[in-house]
């Protein structure tokens, strides 16, 4: 089981108890708002909001929601403009991080981002410093005792996933990033149950962490997971099981 998913299950754990007390929605919110800006407000027309609306989906966002952050991103409803910040550093151990940010105020967010890595023993880099180590892909796990897996390598491999591998106990689904609406369709007309389902930056390879490195490793993921502008953060390292347990 890769590090990157051994940190998905953590964080869309912490994402369905965010969703309690709306977090996850003000995430969500903020990708429509942005997606409707940039490419305009009828999904048919606009990859990046059908995206964003799926994971609107998953944290079960009230339509009247979803309506109002489309509006307030075109402009037809007044509402707070974001801008789009991907900052780049390292974590313990060398490991490489990618943080998305969306602020309305970059002079804020920036020292702040900047305070969370020095503060958990990371350090922030250069843009392009370390994204060249990661591939964008769908990402989707589908629980292992749902189906099976000639079932789902039919379901998914027609639909244009390019990969499929066991993980404990689930199947992840890796797609190419236009495959990625259409695989997620694609399971949930055959009633397929997805766990999780993104677009994700994937490291190519992975940096192997333990003990404090690990421990520090996590809490800088946290951290930065828990800041009111970070949207999504991406990391290459890999820690066993037994360390995450004690999370």
């Amino acid at each position: 089981m890769s590090g990157h998913s051994k940190w998905s299950t953590i964080k869309h754990k912490k994402a369905r108890e965010d969703a309690k007390r709306g977090k996850a929605f003000t995430k969500v919110i903020k990708e429509i708002c942005v997606s409707a800006r940039i490419g305009g407000g009828n999904p048919d027309g606009n990859p990046r909001l059908r995206t964003a609306l799926l994971a609107a989906k998953a944290v079960n966002m009230p339509a009247d929601n979803i309506k109002r952050a489309i509006l307030k991103g075109t402009g037809e409803l007044p509402g707070t403009q974001y801008e789009e910040i991907t900052f780049e550093g390292y974590g313990p151990g060398g490991a490489a991080v990618i943080v998305e940010t969306m602020t309305d105020n970059k002079n804020r967010t920036l020292p702040e981002i900047r305070f969370i890595f020095n503060k958990n023993a990371g350090n922030l880099g250069e843009h392009g410093c370390v994204a060249w180590m990661f591939n964008k892909k769908g990402f989707i796990v589908v629980p292992r005792d749902k189906v099976s897996e000639e079932k789902l390598m039919d379901v998914t491999l027609n639909a244009g996933a390019d990969d499929i591998t066991e993980a404990g106990e689930n199947f992840e689904v890796y797609t190419p990033v236009d495959a990625y609406e259409g695989v997620v369709k694609a399971l949930e007309e055959s009633a397929i149950p997805v766990e999780s389902s993104e677009v994700a930056m994937l490291p190519q390879t992975e940096v192997k962490l333990e003990g404090k490195k690990a421990k520090q490793m996590l809490r800088l993921m946290d951290a930065l997971d828990d800041h009111d502008d970070v949207q999504n953060v991406w990391a290459n390292f890999d820690i066993d099981e037994s360390e995450l347990e004690n999370f």
